[in-house]
């Protein structure tokens, strides 16, 4: 007989984060990962960094990628309240953590054109970052959600993007469908990221039958509820 856990209870964001996330459709929590967690995540970070044929699907050139999500120091950060909190608020319903893996632009890569990543699903998208981050290294840029001009192939796209900047430890939390995607890393400084992605419930099948060709071996099972 199968016995499912219990689903896990989220904590609220306070009113003003709620209310910058609704407007904007993304939110920065600066500092949010603990300072003695950070070094074990680089290290975890750097440990998963392998060849392409580790990936069962190819990763794009211009990146370093790392498998990660087997860590334990990286489950724990998948599960800072504040990051859960942003998650329910975007969702509003059960949801579960779907995927997480190490990406890192290299220098001269990294690029990306503004896109949405929701592919018609409601799914939150977080970076965490776990060095320094700005304009110089591929960072990543994001249009708010009230500047939004639907049509990315616009002129005016690129010109209403924000590139978001800070320090180690910070998290960037975002609806996957805001227009968002990395710059150039021009100076070739380090900025390694852990990007994951919550998915709601009812999206499970879907996403757990694709598991294998993104690489998640983790147990997905576990179910967050605001």
């Amino acid at each position: 007989m199968r016995h499912d856990p219990p689903p896990t209870k989220v904590a609220t964001l306070n009113a003003e984060q709620a209310a910058h996330l609704d407007r904007d459709g993304y939110l920065l929590l600066r500092g949010a990962v603990p300072e003695a967690w950070r070094d074990a995540l680089c290290q975890a970070f750097d440990a998963g960094v392998g060849t392409g044929d580790q990936w069962a699907a190819p990763r794009g050139a211009g990146w370093r990628h790392a498998l990660v999500d087997l860590d334990p120091v990286v489950q724990r950060t998948c599960r800072l309240p504040p990051l859960l909190a942003a998650g329910a608020q975007m969702l509003g319903g059960p949801f579960f953590l779907a995927q997480v893996e190490g990406r890192e632009p290299l220098k001269d890569g990294g690029h990306q054109p503004l896109h949405r990543d929701g592919a018609g699903m409601n799914a939150v998208a977080a970076l965490v970052f776990l060095d320094p981050y700005g304009p110089d290294n591929g960072a990543t840029r994001v249009i708010p959600r009230h500047r939004d001009p639907g049509d990315l192939e616009r002129g005016e796209a690129e010109s209403l993007s924000l590139i978001i900047a800070g320090e180690a430890g910070d998290i960037l939390v975002f609806d996957a469908n805001l227009p968002h995607g990395a710059t150039c890393n021009l100076s070739g400084a380090r900025r390694r990221s852990l990007l994951l992605s919550f998915m709601q419930e009812g999206d499970r099948a879907a996403i757990e039958a694709c598991r294998a060709i993104r690489n998640v071996r983790m147990a997905t099972g576990e179910v967050f509820v605001p």
